[in-house]
């Protein structure tokens, strides 16, 4: 895969079947090749959460339209451009603005709010607003957007259709297509151990990401979320999110990979090793604290510092102590 063959199906999904010991030597070789494409250096990214509210039905998400438990928000475009900027003061360069997808923020209104801030700061900005028509991509384009990300979470029709209700995988892919046509730095990724997924379905996933290509893939493990219809089922393994990690980044040598939110929820051991193979990213949250848990994609409890220069220099205590700079 590093040197330029492209394995198919099925032989990625064997790998997966593979010792222990067989995984060191494939971690160790991600771990190289990020070495060689990315350097040593962990890319830190300040995540906006700055709506709640979303029009879909995703059978796994916290977010969706029917779960009447959660308690929506969404920030004024002032606090939108303000959480960025505090980011951008305590060293994030770029601002990753994320939510539900809220028809309130059009793509024009999305679009001045990013121009807005990259007229008072240098920074990257990642946008992750959910589908779109191609020309409200174009209009955030135009307006200065550097990237999109957009996971795909499953290449299974199949099994996609089971959890969007309301839409379909070919839709998805197409807006993929859009960004990438477009010109934004293109990002994709998908949920390791949903309900009916294969090592089959991995391989579909990662083959996915290699056909658009992606300039990011987020890869992390599912968490059920009670108030879901997927509320019962049984997490995915953080072991298995860092093996799909190591083939992205066989698969895609230069394409950033994060070290998911979902994998440090689930193990901080996995979070810790998955950047000696293959990730090379990681986000913060930059929203206050009150708001942080109710962006409730998935149970968990996160920092109630609300010091956003602290918590930036935490995280790169972590990474040094990883033997990683940062960016």
């Amino acid at each position: 895969m590093a040197d330029g063959y492209l394995p198919d199906e099925e032989m990625l999904a064997g790998l997966f079947a593979l010792p222990s010991d067989e995984w060191e030597e494939i971690f160790a070789l991600a771990g190289r090749v990020t070495e060689a494409h990315k350097g040593n250096v962990v890319f830190v990214r300040g995540i906006v959460e700055f709506s709640s509210h979303c029009r879909r039905e995703c059978a796994y998400c916290g977010l969706n339209r029917f779960n009447t438990k959660l308690e929506r928000f969404r920030l004024t475009d002032d606090q939108i451009v303000e959480t960025a900027l505090s980011g951008f003061a305590a060293g994030y360069k770029t601002a990753v603005l994320q939510s539900g997808e809220d028809a309130v923020f059009t793509a024009e209104r999305l679009a001045g709010i990013v121009s807005r801030i990259k007229h008072q700061a240098p920074m990257a900005i990642t946008m992750s607003a959910g589908e779109m028509p191609r020309e409200d991509y174009a209009i955030l384009r135009e307006a200065g957007c550097d990237r999109y990300l957009l996971k795909h979470e499953t290449a299974d029709e199949t099994l996609y259709r089971t959890l969007h209700p309301e839409s379909e995988l070919s839709d998805r892919v197409a807006c993929l297509r859009s960004l990438k046509e477009l010109g934004f730095e293109t990002g994709g990724g998908f949920m390791i151990g949903l309900p009916g997924q294969t090592a089959r379905t991995i391989a579909k996933d990662l083959l996915l990401l290699r056909s658009i290509p992606c300039d990011m893939a987020g890869i992390g493990p599912f968490i059920a979320h009670p108030d879901t219809p997927l509320g019962g089922c049984e997490n995915g393994s953080p072991y298995v999110a860092r093996q799909a990690v190591a083939l992205a980044r066989l698969l895609l040598p230069d394409a950033n990979l994060p070290a998911t939110t979902s994998l440090g929820v689930l193990s901080k051991t996995e979070l810790s090793k998955i950047f000696s193979g293959g990730a090379n990213v990681i986000m913060k949250k930059l929203n206050p604290p009150a708001l942080r848990e109710q962006y409730n994609i998935y149970p968990a409890e996160f920092s109630k510092c609300g010091d956003t220069v602290a918590e930036r220099k935490e995280l790169e205590q972590m990474l040094t102590s990883l033997g990683k700079t940062f960016d």
